[in-house]
């Protein structure tokens, strides 16, 4: 063993030795090798040409390690189906790892179970674990959580499986979202789910969330312990009694710190006689800090796909988190074009205080979004006080018609709106709005546009030139919605006539554009503006 405290040693495994998979063999050889390395289980590597290659499929998944070097991988035809990545092999082994160089090694979803003609070499079962199996997973196996209720899950399964009598978990994560406080997870053993709650901004002055532990732990007080069979509490939270009348005999409460200094909260109940033991609690204390940072990533994750969306719409958003970050990546699409502008806003502008102006534009997009994105369009841009949404077109059939009755719901949706929003007049939320709405279908670029060090992911092209300067139309012929010859093409692909409530205004010349285009209105504003409520609940 290296100086270090971690090796890796290769050896020969006496007889033979064959790999199975649900019975089945998969592998068999006399010269199979054993690789033991410090803190690992026993992993065996046959040669080549102890495997059947008819059941090796080569993948392009490659690993690296800094002691044997980098692993190509074979996905494995079983009795049971395909197993994704289910061997591996190290071509060009780095010195240390030689003796396994061309050999196969198969994951435990292949190698269910071996069978050795001679006794299997002893497996260091000592060396499988650097302090506890809690710690061993958290270093191993955490990372593997997809999501924070999977982490606290198995988080909870982990504590269970080390003899903690945990019945009750908790992990308030605190939000960067322009509605949602925080996060809180409540794992129960009982029922092994885990639950995740959303809290608006107004828990942070609720009394109920002042006077508790989630608050004492947030605001840098330490820790809270507190036995429940006693007969006088410390720390004298409601939380507490509900747990004790549970049936609940400890409860803890710790930081669990993020990197940049945020202060986040795991709580846990315990259901055993005594409670938490010393060494309970040893146990975990030991790995908060390390789950904080697991916690950490997944959250910082979620964290930025909500800024995304709410910066660049849920599509797009996607997209940057996914990688298509540089200048002039994109693709060519079709897409419904939904163009909305301000009607007066100059002048508005001018007569009304900063403040009333704000919440007047805040009050037209609400209007305009909340029917796009009930109807699955997405909003590109705020061009000052215009609106630029797509609602891109599959490949489908019958989607261009989909996507333009959509476009077409979401225009209607919102000028219902604008239309009582006129007949209230000037009311307490400042001024009536007025817009114009432009409906076009067509080819777009959607894709980053921008200098090297400041992008846009939007939509380019002649189609979205042609529906800004359609939408200019409404002010000019008194309509509220127009929509091009395409875009009414595309709602007659589900029938043989012009939609009902839709008609000509006539030939019209836009500039930029040689010829002339039909463009038309429509009428009957009647529709369902119902929006969805925001499914928010407190943090408990």
């Amino acid at each position: 063993m290296n100086e270090n405290g971690y090796s890796i040693e290769i050896g020969d495994v006496a007889g033979e030795v064959a790999v199975l998979h649900e019975g089945q063999t998969v592998a068999f050889s006399d010269r199979a090798r054993v690789l033991r390395e410090t803190r690992l289980a026993d992993c065996y590597y046959f040669p080549v040409d102890a495997v059947d290659p008819d059941i090796l499929i080569p993948s392009d998944q490659k690993t690296f390690c800094p002691f044997k070097g980098t692993a190509s991988y074979w996905h494995v035809k079983t009795p049971s189906g395909i197993q994704e990545n289910g061997a591996w092999s190290y071509q060009r082994p780095l010195a240390e790892a030689r003796g396994i160089g061309g050999y196969l090694c198969f994951t435990d979803a292949v190698a269910q179970d071996y069978d050795f003609s001679v006794s299997p070499p002893d497996v260091r079962i000592e060396e499988a674990h650097i302090s506890s199996p809690l710690s061993d997973w958290v270093l191993r196996g955490a990372g593997n959580c997809k999501t924070r209720r999977e982490l606290a899950r198995m988080l909870g399964h982990k504590l269970v499986e080390a003899g903690i009598g945990v019945s009750r978990m908790s992990v308030v994560l605190w939000s960067l979202h322009p509605e949602i406080a925080g996060t809180n997870i409540i794992w129960k053993r009982d029922t092994d789910e885990a639950i995740l709650a959303e809290a608006s901004y107004d828990l942070l002055d609720d009394p109920e969330f002042v006077n508790s532990p989630i608050y004492y732990v947030s605001m840098a007080k330490g820790g809270v312990r507190q036995p429940l069979n006693v007969d006088v509490f410390e720390f004298d939270y409601p939380i507490i009694h509900e747990l004790k009348a549970a049936g609940a005999t400890d409860y803890v409460a710790m930081p669990l710190p993020f990197s940049d200094g945020q202060i986040n909260v795991i709580t846990l109940a315990s259901d055993s006689v005594d409670g938490f033991s010393t060494a309970d609690l040893g146990q975990i204390f030991e790995i908060v800090g390390a789950i904080g940072r697991y916690f950490e990533v997944l959250t910082l994750r979620k964290n930025t796909q909500t800024l995304l969306d709410t910066y660049l719409g849920r599509r797009t958003g996607i997209r940057v988190l996914n990688g298509d970050i540089r200048r002039g990546l994109g693709e060519d699409i079709q897409a419904v074009i939904l163009f909305s502008d301000l009607r007066n806003s100059t002048r508005l502008a001018e007569e009304l205080p900063r403040d009333d102006y704000l919440k007047m534009l805040n009050r037209y997009y609400d209007m305009v979004l909340a029917p796009i994105s009930e109807n699955g369009g997405e909003v590109l841009k705020f061009i000052g006080d215009a609106v630029l949404a797509v609602f891109p077109v599959s490949d489908l059939a019958d989607d261009r018609a989909g996507q333009a009755e959509l476009a077409l719901r979401s225009a209607r949706q919102a000028m219902k709106v604008v239309e009582q929003n006129l007949e209230k007049g000037l009311t307490e939320d400042g001024p009536p709005i007025d817009m114009g709405i432009a409906l076009h279908i067509g080819d777009v670029t959607y894709g980053n546009i921008g200098s090297h060090d400041r992008l846009d992911f939007t939509v380019i092209g002649p189609a979205v030139n042609l529906a800004t300067r359609m939408e200019g139309l409404c002010k000019a012929t008194g309509n509220k919605i127009i929509m091009s010859r395409d875009f009414v093409h595309a709602l007659e692909s589900n029938g043989d006539s012009l939609p009902q409530n839709v008609f000509s205004i006539g030939s019209h010349r836009f500039d930029g554009f040689e010829s002339s285009q039909e463009i038309y209105a429509a009428g009957n504003l009647d529709a369902d503006v119902e929006q969805p409520d925001a499914q928010i609940s407190p943090v408990s």
